[in-house]
């Protein structure tokens, strides 16, 4: 069976980006080290003051994958929707949109190369925290839980393409916007706690971050203790998550295309698309 050549020229687009950062995770291993043993230090915070509260063992577990999924998050915000801020600054922005290739395949390429580092740092952060804090887990199906880590990076990577664009057009205020979305999240999310605690409504307006479906449905099936702490069912998470991906993607598609239209027709990019 024959690819179609726009299809074929999509993918390769998509390897070409996703190549330089798998490539460059593992020649500079030593990068490993901060970035899996600094997160524990953060960790470790946690750990002790649920420890010294004496909460249920199952927050410990909670802390642990919480800050293994924070990789995603900074590689999100820093690696994906800031980049062609990015690039801009650094004159390769006008290479991409002169290129035959969709924005959202170069985009593409750079979540699926980000996504290999994150995960490694983000399975370094678990392996090293369970053995370290005595967490044990309870997989009752493990299926259902890699298909809410998928659905939740898909809608997760969407979000990012759909940030891209964003930032691009905000100028320099997109470090700025880096900086002011990173800890929030942190804590809308529920990255250290069950984001029910929240209340209903803070945790449903949290929900567009599709982090905290993702999360707080892993933690059910991975630490079945109090079900009075998950915020909604394991499988409606999923439904949800299944609605956000096309949902981000699509919006992707549209502020992808308004930018490189704006660039092609004004040779410019501003506030005001047009």
């Amino acid at each position: 069976m024959k690819i179609p050549p726009q299809l074929e020229l999509f993918l390769r687009a998509i390897i070409g980006r996703a190549y330089p950062r798998v490539v460059g995770a593992n020649r500079e291993l030593s990068w490993l080290i901060p970035e899996s043993v600094l997160p524990l230090l953060g960790l470790a915070a946690y750990v002790f003051v649920y420890r010294a509260m004496k909460a249920p063992p199952e927050f410990v577990g909670y802390v642990v994958l919480g800050g293994a999924m924070t990789a995603y998050w900074l590689n999100v915000l820093w690696s994906m929707a800031s980049q062609f801020y990015w690039e801009k600054e650094t004159a390769n922005l006008q290479l991409y949109i002169m290129a035959p290739v969709s924005p959202m395949a170069i985009l593409l390429g750079m979540g699926v190369g980000g996504l290999f580092a994150s995960t490694v740092r983000a399975g370094a952060v678990i392996i090293v925290g369970s053995l370290l804090f005595g967490v044990t887990y309870k997989i009752g199906s493990l299926g259902l839980v890699f298909l809410i880590f998928l659905l939740s990076m898909i809608a997760l990577y969407g979000m990012g393409m759909l940030l891209a664009s964003l930032f691009l057009l905000s100028g320099r205020e997109a470090y700025n916007l880096s900086n002011a979305l990173q800890e929030p999240v942190y804590l809308f999310s529920g990255f250290y706690f069950p984001v029910k605690s929240l209340g209903f409504w803070a945790a449903a307006v949290a929900s567009i971050i599709p982090l905290t479906l993702g999360l707080d449905a892993m933690r059910q099936l991975m630490f079945p203790g109090d079900p009075t702490l998950g915020f909604l069912s394991p499988w409606v998470e999923c439904g949800i998550l299944l609605l956000l991906c096309p949902i981000f993607l699509y919006l992707a598609k549209i502020a992808l295309v308004k930018m490189e239209k704006a660039a092609r027709i004004k040779g410019t990019l501003s506030l005001r698309w047009q």
